[in-house]
Formats: C-alpha cells, sequence, structure tokens
C-alpha cells in the first residue's frame, strides 16, 4: 500500500518472497546439475533435486523464521530440499557449497529476471520520446535556468535529452544484466571440498598432484562419464582444473556469466547493480521533474494525460506518474549507498556487509521496473500544448533575446558598451513594464539607425533564436539503445561482456527512434 510505484507491476511479483524462494531453489538445482554433468553427481538425483525444487512445495514464512538462527534462508532450505529428495539424494544437494554461494547466485537471478522485464520498458521509452521530439524538432519554447527565463529552446531538443538520460539508463543496466555472475566459490573462496568429495567418492576421479603437493581432480568422478562439452577457455585460462571446470558448468545451467573469481566479499557485482539502477531511476526522475515543473497550473505547457485526481478537490487531474517517478529519485541513492558502503567487506566471506545488501538490492530493483513501466506510461500519453509555450515566449516582452541583441550590437558599439547598454534596457523594460526594443530605444536614441526595422523585427523575435536546437535534436535521435549480447555472458579475457553496439545507429524508424534489430 505505501509503494505505488511498483505495485502490481511485473518487477514486484519477481521479487517477492516466493520468487526470491524459487531462485534459491533454482540456484541449489543449478548446482546439482553442473556436478552431475562433471560426473560428480548421479544424472538421477539431479533429475530428482531439479524436479523437487519448486517454491510452492515450501514454507515461505517458515523459511524466513528459521533463517534467524544461522542469519540466512539457506541453511534450512537446503535441510528440507534434502527432506523432500530423500536421504539417498540429499547427499548430494548443496554438496560442497556455502550459504553464501546460493543466496548471492539467486539474488543474481532475481536481478536478471527483474532487469529483463525493465529493459523493455525503458526501450518503449525511448521510442515514444523519439516519436515526440521528432514531433516537436521545431517546436519553440523559453528555456529555463535557475527558475528563470534564459534563452529560446525547442521542446524538441528537451525530450531528446530526456531520450539520452533513458538511452544511458538502458544501456548501463543492459549491460550490469550481461554481467550478472553466478557465485560458487565454498566456504572460503577456494573451491576446495568439491574436489575433495571427487576424491572422496571413488577411484573414478583421477587425482594429480600439483607443484604444491595439493590434490587436483581431472577427470571425471564416480557417477560416470562427464556430459559436458570439452574444456573452454574462460577469462583467458584453459579449464582444467576441477573448481574452475564446475564453475564453468555452473553458469551454463543458469542465465548467468561466470565470473573469474569467487566474489563473496568482492563485491563489484552487486555495487555495479545498485549503482546502474540508482542512475536509471534518477535518469527516469529528471524526465518527471521537468514534466512537473511544465505542467503546472501557471505554466501549462505539457499535461500528463489522464491525470491523477484528488480526494477533495474535482477540478485537479495531479500529474500521479511522473510524481511516483520522482519519487522514486529520491529513495535510490540511498539504497545504492548501502550497497557501495559494503564493498568495505572483510575477510574472505563478511559478517553483515554481505547480509546489509539483501533488502536494497531488491528495492531498488522493484524502484527500477516500476519506474521503467511508470516513465514509458507518461511518455505515451504526456499532452503538449505548444500554443502555451508560444505565449510564455512573449512573457518577457523580448528580454529572452537579450543575448542575441548583445551579440548583434557588439559590432556597431563595441562589446563593453554593447552589455552596458543591455543591463540598462533590461532594467526599464522590467522596471516601466515596456519591451526590450522600447527600452533599448530610449537609452540609445541612434538605434534605429544602426538597425533597420527588418533586422529589428528578426531579433526581436524568440523564434528565430534556437541556435542548434533542431540540429541537436536530429543527431541525438540518431542514437538507439545498445543491444547485450546474452549468449555470451562472459569473454575470453575475463572482462564481462559488454552492451554490443557504440551507441550510435545506422538505420532508424521515421521519426529518428531507436535502430530496427537487423
Amino acid at each position: 500500500m505505501l509503494a505505488p510505484v511498483r505495485a502490481g507491476s511485473g518487477t514486484e511479483s519477481g521479487t517477492g518472497d516466493t520468487a526470491v524462494l524459487q531462485a534459491l531453489l533454482d540456484a541449489e538445482a543449478a548446482l546439482t546439475r553442473a556436478q552431475a554433468s562433471l560426473g560428480l553427481a548421479p544424472r538421477e538425483v539431479a533429475a530428482a533435486v531439479t524436479e523437487a525444487a519448486r517454491a510452492e512445495r515450501f514454507d515461505v514464512r517458515g523459511l524466513a523464521l528459521r533463517a534467524r538462527s544461522g542469519g540466512n534462508p539457506v541453511i534450512p532450505l537446503a535441510a528440507d530440499l534434502g527432506d523432500a529428495v530423500g536421504p539417498d539424494a540429499a547427499a548430494y544437494v548443496h554438496r560442497g557449497a556455502t550459504s553464501q554461494d546460493v543466496l548471492d547466485t539467486a539474488l543474481m537471478l532475481v536481478a536478471a529476471r527483474a532487469l529483463d522485464a525493465a529493459l523493455p520498458e525503458l526501450d518503449r521509452t525511448a521510442r515514444e520520446l523519439a516519436l515526440l521530439a521528432a514531433e516537436h524538432r521545431d517546436t519553440p519554447m523559453p528555456g529555463r535556468t535557475l527558475t528563470q527565463h534564459a534563452v529560446p529552446t525547442t521542446f524538441g531538443l528537451k525530450v531528446a535529452g530526456w531520450r539520452s538520460l533513458v538511452l544511458d539508463a538502458h544501456d548501463r543496466l543492459a549491460a550490469v544484466r550481461t554481467a550478472l555472475p553466478v557465485q560458487l566459490g565454498g566456504a572460503a573462496g577456494t573451491l576446495a571440498a568439491f574436489a575433495a568429495y571427487a576424491e572422496a567418492d571413488g577411484p573414478e576421479g583421477d587425482a594429480e598432484t600439483d607443484a604444491t603437493g595439493t590434490a587436483r581432480t581431472t577427470g571425471a568422478g564416480s557417477h560416470g562419464p562427464e556430459t559436458e562439452s570439452p574444456p573452454r577457455a574462460a577469462h583467458g585460462v584453459q579449464a582444467t582444473d576441477l573448481g574452475l571446470r564446475l564453475l564453468a558448468a555452473y553458469a551454463r545451467e543458469l542465465p548467468l556469466a561466470e565470473p573469474p573469481l569467487p566474489w563473496h566479499s568482492l563485491r563489484t557485482p552487486v555495487a555495479d547493480l545498485g549503482s546502474a539502477c540508482a542512475f536509471a531511476c534518477g535518469a527516469l526522475g529528471k524526465f518527471a521533474a521537468d514534466v512537473l515543473v511544465l505542467s503546472r497550473s501557471e505554466i501549462g505547457e505539457v499535461g500528463e494525460g489522464g491525470g491523477g485526481t484528488s480526494s477533495a478537490m474535482p477540478h485537479k487531474a495531479n500529474p500521479v506518474r511522473a510524481t511516483l517517478l520522482a519519487a522514486t529519485a529520491r529513495q535510490a541513492p540511498a539504497l545504492a549507498a548501502t550497497l557501495l558502503s559494503s564493498l568495505a567487506a572483510e575477510d574472505e566471506r563478511p559478517a553483515g556487509a554481505w547480509h546489509a545488501e539483501w533488502q536494497p538490492v531488491r528495492e531498488l530493483l522493484r524502484l527500477t521496473g516500476g519506474a521503467a513501466h511508470h516513465a514509458a506510461e507518461l511518455a505515451e500519453r504526456l499532452q503538449v500544448f505548444p500554443y502555451r509555450m508560444h505565449e510564455h515566449l512573449a512573457l518577457t516582452e523580448g528580454l529572452i533575446v537579450s543575448e542575441r541583441f548583445t551579440v548583434a550590437l557588439g559590432p556597431l558599439l563595441g562589446r563593453a558598451r554593447a552589455r552596458k547598454l543591455l543591463d540598462a534596457a533590461s532594467q526599464k523594460a522590467v522596471d516601466e513594464g515596456i519591451t526590450l526594443d522600447e527600452a533599448l530605444e530610449e537609452e540609445e536614441p541612434a538605434l534605429r539607425e544602426m538597425l533597420s526595422n527588418e533586422r529589428l523585427r528578426d531579433l526581436t523575435d524568440p523564434t528565430h533564436y534556437t541556435g542548434s536546437a533542431p540540429a541537436l535534436t536530429d543527431r541525438a535521435l540518431r542514437r538507439g539503445p545498445a543491444h547485450a549480447d546474452r549468449s555470451a555472458p562472459g569473454t575470453a579475457d575475463g572482462s564481462p561482456a559488454a552492451a554490443t553496439g557504440t551507441g550510435e545507429t545506422n538505420e532508424t524508424d521515421g521519426a529518428g527512434g531507436a535502430a530496427r534489430d537487423g
């Protein structure tokens, strides 16, 4: 009831307790399947664990209450999942892993699913804003700085700016989505238990001794031949070590990337996710802030189509979507700050820093997904009133083009004298309620001899002083969203696969909008 920005959204249901529970179960089942693919667990056990890993079979509330004893819900869940599959298969549930492996992976799954829902909404927002910017490419309006009229601009350029921020948000989230990794390190990030289990299971797992005397299992486990593809290069290292091969197999079981290292106390993925979400909320907040100002009754240059009602005043149509976006933009930075503070995590696995992330991650995903949806609705329904913009260009009786007069009179009077004249004339116009050209003529009677009537009319027409605004709009609309390559989450050089493209597009739709996939 207190979070209307995400109430009823797909992101809300995708980040609820049941969704988190399912992600935890998906992580556990994927780990068992990955071990089975290396012969480290029976294939029938992996199938049984996968079949049992359904959220509706488990007590969400009970798990939450039992989580208090160990500090996280994975401990009671692993026990319940073991009970669900029976004693023989239970031995392979959660084998070799630590709670943080499962919970971190689950949160990355939740994030991936939430971003997969939010990114299309940002695409939709960008498309709608592209249409609006193209339509109003040449629509003049007052530019405002520090709340006051400055010089003329165009509504198309303002909308192109909104769209640019939306694309920035989209591209950051798309890149983060591609890089979201699984977590697997075992008790302290060494993956040692997995090799130990393989060695203990029997002679079928070929054990070698490396230069340090440490046993290293390289062959199949005792539960049949490997079913995975041959070892591949990942992060610049040929995957011959059992732990590395298991990490790769685990990533293949889920729509997540393979990390170069366990990241129990290396919280880059979470910090990047939080930063990108907070940026997206802020970017959409800029769109909302301008709509809120421009839709004020005394301005009325835009309106939120289908605005909200008031409980007391029948005449009101409140800009509710913009209001929700503005609220989101104010909440997100503090949530992201918690995640950034958790970068300073001690030891191989921290106490408190990791735990502090869970709720902020979920809330940021909810805010981002809800804001993306409301932004798309706002862009689709936004009403524009050019006649009001035209009226406001005349509101200051020519003062909005005082800069242009300064430039035009500089060669005639000298730059310093021209500026002094415009300062005096502008103040006179304000004090006496006269137009700028009238004030100039009173301050400088020879002005009529210097400028023809035609030139004077041109200089005082604010629609003739929009500069490169139309060209800037055209250039901004040539950019489309970057499309992340999710088929290859990790790259051979160890860096996450970046969103493809440079942000520039060669083919656009008729409105100069996002590039068409080809």
